[in-house]
């Protein structure tokens, strides 16, 4: 793209000047970010696309929450990259659950394991912070760990099928191979049981190691069949196929969210007003991430109102970042029992 100079911006202020160049904005930094773009975004009037996750700590989704409102008081469409959304099979299963065909969901099972992710070398020249900016997976200011960050696909896919978000969280993780100090701070394994105020529960899968095997997928289990969304597939407890999906359809979420949001702002509609959703499946995920960290039972209300906050006082390439390494470069990471969110 031939940019002119004038309209390139430099700095972790830059985003101000570069919003106001845009008649919509599209927010893909890391996600520690996205609280304040967004409300700069939205203060300057722009229609918005911002991938998930939307925030990495509670004050950050209280954050986009506030300024979700804001948007709809403006009429400004709002998309977030939480894609299965605008997937066809998706729309599909999730018509015919709502049409009843496997009755009332007794449980769901989600999953995001794969193998290990890339890491960038420290070079002498970096400051801590651009460090910490080039390998921004590994620091939960900026990334919110792949809880967070990946996991959230799934989590979300759980809260749209039940139609509601989970009251509380428990579980369990670590580092059993991401151990040294190019790892930061994140966990390689989550399991997390979420429990929504009816009773069900979501069991949540997600981890990091290397030659092992890999799911991304979601099931949800019901009184008269099961939904297997990956391969967008609907049986009965017998085994018998009460629905497949034709995959010879248009299913193409990635272009397709981008398409919808432009098709509704060239045609002057406000259809769109996705971060309420987004913030949702975020604090979703970061309950989760509590959980695994301290061993304690996470309340959704309690871990909204709670305005932790892991954010950096200061943003620029010479301030300390929240974490610091200590004398052999390693990160302190949570520990379930000595961490604590809550008395």
């Amino acid at each position: 793209m031939k940019v002119a100079e004038a309209d390139k911006f430099v700095g972790f202020d830059g985003y101000k000047q570069a919003i106001a160049k845009a008649d919509v904005v599209i927010l893909t930094t890391p996600p520690g970010f996205r609280p304040i773009h967004f409300e700069e975004a939205i203060a300057q009037g722009k229609h918005v696309f911002m991938e998930k996750p939307v925030a990495t700590d509670p004050a950050g989704i209280a954050k986009v929450l506030e300024t979700a409102e804001k948007a709809k008081a403006k009429k400004l469409n709002v998309v977030v990259g939480l894609q299965r959304h605008y997937m066809t099979s998706y729309r599909e299963l999730h018509k015919r659950l709502q049409d009843g065909i496997i009755g009332d969901i007794t449980s769901i099972q989600v999953w995001w394991n794969q193998g290990a992710l890339w890491v960038r070398e420290r070079k002498p020249e970096y400051t801590e912070m651009e460090y910490q900016m080039r390998n921004w997976y590994y620091f939960n200011w900026l990334c919110g760990d792949h809880i967070v960050e990946q996991h959230i696909h799934n989590i979300d896919v759980g809260n749209w099928f039940m139609g509601k978000t989970p009251v509380s969280a428990v579980g369990m993780g670590g580092r059993a191979i991401r151990t040294g100090p190019e790892s930061g701070e994140i966990y390689d394994h989550h399991f997390v049981e979420y429990r929504y105020d009816n009773g069900v529960v979501m069991n949540s899968q997600c981890r990091h190691w290397k030659d092992s095997v890999s799911k991304v997928d979601e099931e949800i289990v019901g009184t008269k069949g099961r939904i297997f969304c990956d391969r967008a597939q609907i049986v009965d407890h017998k085994g018998k196929t009460l629905y497949q999906f034709d995959r010879k359809q248009h299913n193409r979420p990635y272009q397709a969210e981008h398409d919808e949001l432009f098709e509704a702002i060239a045609a002057g509609q406000y259809k769109f007003q996705d971060a309420q959703r987004g913030a949702e499946a975020t604090l979703s995920a970061i309950i989760g991430r509590m959980a695994t960290y301290s061993g304690q039972q996470i309340d959704w209300d309690k871990a909204l109102k709670s305005g932790i906050n892991l954010q950096p006082a200061r943003y620029a390439f010479d301030a300390p970042p929240p974490v610091l390494p200590d004398s052999q470069g390693n990160y302190a990471y949570a520990k379930p029992g000595t961490t604590r969110y809550f008395s």
